[in-house]
């Protein structure tokens, strides 16, 4: 756990050297990155946290949890390590929360890499619009509920199915690593319930001028069969992101394919940090040399 003023934060961490933290999405854990930490630890210190209202952290229960409140989180989560720069990786709603921490922190970032996650005005996703009505509605206590007791349903298509190339593939474990945090209490249900109804595009919208300013090494990774976010948000990103180095597509992988497609998709990241360490010496450079002009 690490002390901040946003609460105790929970991270798993894996390897040594330069860091690499892994920010999860919605109703999601660390755990997520969990083969990202066992296979990239000789290479990077491997870092995944739990988000506000997820996981094992712990929160006071009247704070905000928004996605800008976690991006400041993350902030603060640095500082407690003794941490400067990372390489950040988002997916889902953590994406979401990469591109608002790295616009708002980009001292704190040595390379970024995006994969399928809210973007701009494309929060939430139409196609997750029916989950987080009904859990405006009071039925979320009961549909985690039903899913931990039968964990079929997790990977059916009316719940987390769509978000898997091969749900069938999903482990029980894995659900109950998941989703079993929410309801170990009612103030823990109510906490997720937060984060939900604080869903609003606005966060990412604000901060859109700052990521065309943006020139930290980016990769965009993104699977094509995605129902919650659209191969033309990867465009998006490479296009706005100026420091934008490689957009990449998975065919017919899911949203949550850093899960399924681990060995790929580490390979994409071993490739991209390897680029941005090679970059960042010149960059370095380039503003002494820009700043030595100005003086």
């Amino acid at each position: 756990m690490a002390e901040t003023a946003s609460g105790r934060i929970s991270y798993v961490e894996h390897g040594s050297g330069p860091v690499a933290l892994f920010v999860h999405g919605v109703l999601l854990n660390g755990f997520l990155w969990r083969n990202q930490l066992a296979h990239l630890g000789d290479v990077r210190r491997c870092i995944a946290v739990d988000l506000l209202a997820h996981g094992d952290t712990e929160i006071e229960a009247t704070q905000d949890v928004s996605v800008t409140a976690n991006a400041k989180m993350l902030a603060q989560f640095l500082d407690a390590l003794k941490i400067g720069r990372v390489d950040l990786v988002g997916n889902d709603s953590g994406g979401g929360i990469a591109q608002i921490f790295t616009a708002l922190y980009p001292e704190h970032v040595r390379s970024l890499t995006l994969t399928d996650c809210d973007v701009h005005d494309n929060w939430p996703p139409e196609a997750f619009k029916p989950f987080l009505a009904m859990a405006a509605a009071g039925g979320l206590p009961g549909a985690v509920n039903a899913v931990l007791a039968d964990k079929s349903v997790y990977r059916s298509p009316q719940a987390l199915g769509p978000a898997y190339e091969h749900p069938e593939q999903v482990a029980d474990d894995t659900i109950e690593t998941y989703l079993r945090p929410h309801v170990r209490s009612r103030q823990r249900t109510h906490d997720l319930e937060r984060f939900l109804a604080a869903f609003d595009c606005g966060h990412t919208v604000a901060v859109e001028a700052r990521l065309k300013a943006l020139k930290t090494p980016t990769l965009v990774v993104w699977g094509t069969d995605d129902v919650y976010f659209d191969v033309k948000w990867s465009h998006w990103l490479a296009g706005t992101i100026p420091g934008t180095r490689r957009r990449v597509e998975f065919e017919g992988a899911r949203l949550f394919f850093p899960e399924e497609r681990w060995q790929q998709f580490n390979e994409e990241l071993q490739a991209h940090w390897k680029t941005a360490a090679e970059l960042e010496p010149r960059e370095k450079t380039e503003q002494e040399e820009t700043h030595g002009a100005r003086r």
